[in-house]
This record gives structure tokens, sequence and C-alpha cells, in this order.
């Protein structure tokens, strides 16, 4: 090889931010955290933190969101980055060419012919087993794309929060909790094969509510978030 057109280095630093807020100053993506490349996690964590992010400064820009609102920012994604730079540093270790390595990397291909492990692992350097508190129980998980049957016609969740607004879906014709939402957030009703008669979604695609924490629980989580 010669006369490269351009080229490109990397390291295996494995870096963090203390705080991803401080004031003014909010940190995502590469300001945030720097690590070895594998698995191209670090492009999935920015554009989460992004997500995240994103809607709770408009939110602070428009004047309505609750005290602490742009602190769930660190607290949220702070220790979603400090898990992949644990989990690169392990799968920089399995790299090392070191014969001594030999017996890790073999115990590890045994471990991965489970389907238990393939699940986890796949769950963990994608990311979508990330789950918040968001003083819930059993909500705070990425809600999948569901395919819900609308009187309009069938449409997917993605579709639905295209628009980068809250939403609550109604799957079981639960007319109590739609009078408690209001008009505070986009009411979709229909059907979908979910465990939930309804299901209360931020903008970033995660579920702060389910209507197995009871009816009771709903206005405490739109004031949270101000959905």
């Amino acid at each position: 090889m010669s006369e490269p057109r351009s080229l490109t280095g990397y390291g295996d630093a494995a870096l963090q931010a203390e705080t991803y807020r401080r004031g003014r100053v909010l940190l995502a993506g590469d300001a945030a955290h720097v690590h070895f490349p594998w698995g191209g996690q670090g492009l999935n964590t920015g554009l989460e933190d992004a997500f995240n992010l994103g809607w709770k400064l408009a939110a602070q820009v428009k004047g309505r969101a609750p005290a602490g609102l742009l602190d769930t920012y660190h607290a949220e994604r702070h220790p979603v980055a400090a898990k992949v730079l644990w989990n690169v540093r392990a799968q920089h270790a399995l790299a090392d060419p070191d014969p001594r390595m030999d017996p890790l990397r073999e115990l590890f291909a045994e471990l991965m012919r489970f389907d238990q492990v393939n699940a986890y692992l796949s769950g963990l350097i994608s990311g979508v087993d990330t789950v918040y508190d968001v003083r819930v129980p059993g909500a705070g998980w990425m809600a999948p794309d569901l395919a819900v049957g609308t009187e309009a016609g069938p449409v997917t969740l993605v579709e639905l929060l295209a628009e980068g607004r809250s939403l609550f879906l109604d799957l079981a014709g639960r007319d109590d909790l739609v009078a408690i939402v209001g008009s505070r957030v986009q009411v979709v009703r229909g059907k979908a094969d979910s465990p939930y008669e309804a299901l209360l979604i931020r903008p970033d695609g995660y579920v702060a509510w389910t209507s197995a924490a009871g009816g009771a629980s709903l206005p405490g989580a739109l004031d949270r978030w101000n959905l």
C-alpha cells in the first residue's frame, strides 16, 4: 500500500466525562465517551445520547420542562456509556493475540453456543437492553416497534413517534386512562400484540408508564416528564 488518500487512526483509550452537564454545557457522543471501536457501539451510544437529550433540551428551551428534567440526561445516559466501556474492554482483552488468552477465547466460544448468552450479548452490544429508572415499576425499557391496528389502518410505532412527540397508546379501550391523559399527549387507540392494555411512551421511544403500574401512577408519570 502506498500514497493513501486518507488515514484514520484510533487507539484503545477508554475514557468518559465525569458529568454530561455543567450548567449550560452538555456533552454527548464522542465528547462524552471514547473507546476502541468494537461493534460500532460508539455510534449507537452517541445517537441514543442525542435522542435522550434532544426532546428534554427542547422542553427546556420552550420553558415547559419540569425541574430537574435536563439532569435526567446525565442520570440516564452516563451509566449506559460506562457499561459500553466495560464491555469494550472485555472484547479488547479477548482480541489480545497472546497465546495465554486462547483458553479464554475457547471458553467464550463454548458459552456462545447457548441462546441465553447470545441474547444477553446482542442486547448488550446493540443497546436495546437499556433500561432507565423512570420511577414506575416495570417501565423504562425501549418500546418495540409494535404494529398497531387503528381505525385508519395499520401503523407502526416508529411511524407514530416520527414527529418526536410523546404518545399514549390505548390498546384495550381504556376510557378511564384516556380521560386522565386528556390532551396532554397524542393519544392513539388500536390493537397490537402487547401484554399491556396501555403504554405511555416518551419522545425517545422509551416507556414511561404501563397499565401494569395502575392508573393511579399515570398522573405522576405525565408530570415527571412533562408529557
